[in-house]
Parts: C-alpha cells; sequence; structure tokens
C-alpha cells in the first residue's frame, strides 16, 4: 500500500471511529438517562456540552493546519479518542459524562479538521468524488457501530445476562470504539503527510481568509447549519424516537439507513457529471424533507422503512457534497473554509439542534400526558421511569403515547427546515446555470495523481 493509499485509508478508518461514537450514543441515550436519573434534554446537553470546544478545534484547526501539521492534528485526535472513551466509561453523573463527551468531541471535529483537506489535496480533480468516498465511511462506521450495539443488547437477552452485567452493557458497547482508533493510528504511524493544497499553490494566508467573507461561501454556511441539522439531529434521536413510535429498536433503522449512504456515496461522481453537484443538494433537500414528514407519520414497521428510505437516500450526499462545493469553488480558501462549514455546523447541532430536539421532544411529551397521570409520573419536569413502571398497563399506555406524539412532532418541525434549503439550493443551481452551468476552479500548482481511490 503506497503512502497515499494508506492516508486515505486511515482517514476511513478515522472517520470509523467517529461514526461508532455516534451510533453506540444513539443506542445508549436511554441507558444514560437511567443511569444517571437525567431528563432527555439534560441528556442531549451532556453529550453536547464540549461542541463549543470542540467547534474551536475545528475552526482553528482548519486555520492552523498547514502550520501544525495533519499528521501531528491526527495523533492529537487519537489521544483524545482515548481520554474520552476511558472518561464516559467511568462516568459518574452528569458533568463526568459531559467531560467524556467533551474529549470525544474533541476528537471528532479534530479528525474533520485534518481529513477532508487531505482528501481534497491527495485528489485534486475528484473532490465532491472522493470527498463523498471518504465520507462513505460515516455511515460505514455507524452501521458497524449500531450492530455491535444491538448485537451485544441481544446476546444479553438470549444468555439471560445477570442483571449486574446488563448494568455495564452500555460501558461495554462504548469500548469498541477503542479498536478503529487502534487501527487508524497505526496506519498513520510513520507516515508522510503532503502539504494542503493551498500551500502547495502558493496561495498566501491572508487570500485564504478574504475568501471566508465571500457571499456566495456565506450563503453555503448557512446551509451546512440546516442540511446538518436534518441529517444528524434525527440520527441522533431515532433510537428513543422510533423505539416511542413503533416500539422498535431505533438503531436498527440507523443500520438501514447508513447501508443506504454507504452504498450510494460511492456513486456520487456519476450523479455529480449527471445533474451537477447542486442539482445532488437540490433532489437531497426535496427527498429529505418529504422522507421526515413520512417518517412522523408512519405507525408500523413498513411504514417506518419506506419513509427511512426516502430520508436516508436524501440526507446521504448532503455533508460531503457541502465539503465537496466549498472546496471546488473556493480552493484558495484551502483548510480553513472546510474548517468553519464543519465547525459552524457543529455548533448548531451541539447548542441548538441536539438539545432542542430534546426539549421539543420533552415538552410534547408533558403536554399529552394526562393530567392524572401526568401528577403520578412527572418529577422535575421529566418522566420518572421508576414511577412509570408503578402505573397500571392503561396509564402507562398514554406515557407511551404522549411520547410516541412528541417524536413524531419533532421530527415534523425539523423536516421544516428542508423548505428553505430547496429555495435556497434551487436559487444556486439556477444562478450557476444562467452563467454557463456550476464550474470547478483548480489551482494548478497542486499536486496529486488525481485518480480516485478504487
Amino acid at each position: 500500500m503506497d503512502n497515499r493509499r494508506r492516508l486515505f485509508v486511515a482517514s476511513c478508518v478515522a472517520l470509523v471511529a467517529n461514526a461508532m461514537c455516534f451510533s453506540i450514543r444513539t443506542d445508549i441515550m436511554g441507558d444514560y438517562a437511567r443511569a444517571f436519573q437525567l431528563t432527555m434534554a439534560q441528556v442531549g446537553a451532556a453529550v453536547s456540552l464540549g461542541g463549543f470546544a470542540g467547534i474551536i478545534v475545528q475552526f482553528v484547526g482548519g486555520a492552523l493546519l498547514d502550520f501544525i501539521g495533519i499528521g501531528t492534528a491526527l495523533w492529537i485526535s487519537c489521544a483524545a479518542h482515548v481520554a474520552g472513551v476511558g472518561t464516559v466509561l467511568f462516568a459518574q453523573g452528569f458533568w463526568s459524562l459531559a467531560a467524556g463527551w467533551f474529549f470525544l468531541i474533541i476528537a471528532t471535529n479534530l479528525i474533520e479538521a485534518a481529513i477532508n483537506p487531505l482528501a481534497a489535496t491527495m485528489y485534486p480533480d475528484k473532490k465532491t468524488h472522493v470527498l463523498n468516498v471518504l465520507h462513505a465511511w460515516w455511515p460505514g462506521g455507524l452501521i458497524i457501530g449500531g450492530l455491535v450495539a444491538y448485537g451485544f443488547s441481544e446476546i444479553l437477552v438470549l444468555a439471560k445476562a445477570p442483571a449486574g452485567l446488563v448494568n455495564i452493557s452500555w460501558q461495554i458497547k462504548m469500548a469498541f470504539v477503542l479498536i478503529p482508533v487502534a487501527i487508524y493510528a497505526f496506519l498513520i504511524l510513520g507516515q508522510k503527510f503532503p502539504k494542503t493544497e493551498r500551500v502547495q499553490a502558493g496561495i498566501s494566508a491572508g487570500a485564504m481568509f478574504k475568501e471566508a467573507l465571500r457571499p456566495m461561501f456565506l450563503v453555503l454556511v448557512f446551509c451546512m447549519l440546516l442540511t446538518a441539522s436534518i441529517e444528524l439531529g434525527p440520527n441522533l434521536w431515532v433510537g428513543v424516537f422510533i423505539q416511542d413510535m413503533i416500539g422498535i429498536r431505533g438503531v436498527l433503522l440507523l443500520v438501514y439507513t447508513s447501508g443506504l449512504m454507504f452504498v450510494l456515496r460511492f456513486f456520487a461522481g456519476t450523479l455529480a457529471k449527471w445533474i451537477s453537484p447542486n442539482g445532488i443538494l437540490v433532489a437531497s433537500s426535496v427527498l429529505s424533507g418529504v422522507g421526515l414528514v413520512w417518517l412522523s407519520y408512519s405507525t408500523d414497521w413498513l411504514g417506518v422503512l419506506l419513509a427511512s428510505t426516502v430520508w436516508g437516500v436524501g440526507v446521504t450526499y448532503y455533508w460531503p457534497t457541502m465539503l465537496g462545493v466549498t472546496s471546488e469553488r473556493f480552493p484558495k480558501g484551502g483548510a480553513f473554509l472546510l474548517g468553519i462549514l464543519g465547525a459552524a455546523a457543529g455548533l448548531f447541532l451541539s447548542y441548538v439542534t441536539n438539545p432542542g430536539m430534546g426539549k421539543l421532544h420533552d415538552h410534547y411529551t408533558l403536554k399529552n400526558l394526562p393530567a392524572a397521570v401526568s401528577a403520578k409520573v412527572v418529577v422535575d419536569g421529566r418522566v420518572s421511569e421508576e414511577r412509570t413502571g408503578a402505573l397500571s398497563e392503561a396509564e402507562r399506555a398514554s406515557v407511551r403515547e404522549a411520547r410516541r406524539i412528541a417524536a413524531c412532532t419533532t421530527f415534523r418541525i425539523v423536516a421544516g427546515l428542508s423548505v428553505i434549503l430547496v429555495l435556497v439550493f434551487g436559487g444556486i443551481f439556477l444562478y450557476d446555470k444562467s452563467r454557463g452551468g456550476y464550474k470547478q476552479e483548480i489551482l494548478s500548482s497542486a499536486s496529486g495523481a488525481g485518480g480516485a481511490p478504487a
């Protein structure tokens, strides 16, 4: 395996580690609430509390990547992954749980800051395609993490495991993240990392910073906030919400939609040539919105499967195509602009989307509880699992119904963001068409063999 291929594979495995954190977290969100007696809003806040620091890391990392080096950034992320998993495993409550996710958010953001410009630099003439192939391993990691989480839970049930083992099952699941971390650390060991495309082309730092003020880039930043919310917001809460809606394990839905994304992202290059990257984003916005609304009205497994297929196809190309479009339209901005995109999305997810969806779920659950049941189970603004267990079957059914309504309502609210995206991406598509179509700017001095990774 040559140096370029090895670095690309290492980038893919690092993204797998990030994604496994995410999918396993999706499966154990309810475990956090039960283990530490937290509301779902508090759980959402705990796993997102380090978001601001992570955003700073991605923003600063994008700006300083040329100075600290891509290799150094990946080694720091490796250390943060290990520290984060270790802290989560031994968490005792809200703050220690938040501390663990603080380290993990640092790791995930620094990996994003490093691997995107690395891929764009190594394959400068196929950026949208290569970034989609790279980010195919995000859903690939979601599948691996989801199967680990679901499979381990099923093994415990079939083996009739003792309560003590069941109680720490979420910690065992989390420990599996260390496997891809060890693999990507081995792959980057002793490797030579290239300078970024901007540096190779001789573009000054001043010119790089000026690119961030271009109006079209600012529009793309705004769109990134919404695309990330429609894709990653529902992904975080799907484990809880689908359980509330139809009583099946939501992590299985995450595995299914991730499988769609994993396969489809390998065909992004062909699709981009057919309808252009802008056309991909318009179609994605329509499908993701329709799918999420459909999902919110689904009442059985078949409806959920069909709706999630539409939503899954819709969100498949969002993140990597946004990165690809930015890198192709503004190559002088280099790692800095890619860092801004990722940082802005992460900030919005951490402080608006993720806790916001948790608050909406809590709000509509309480709103739809019968008054008599609410008086029995609501403690400190949350539904107590312990008190719910003591209710009659009819009363427990009313709690399940309230949670179902809350989950459906939350999905519909988030789906509304897709309408804005259709209008904005559609406008950009028509603007480019009036100027002769979508065009990629290539920095002639950038090196790289140019072929896409096999």
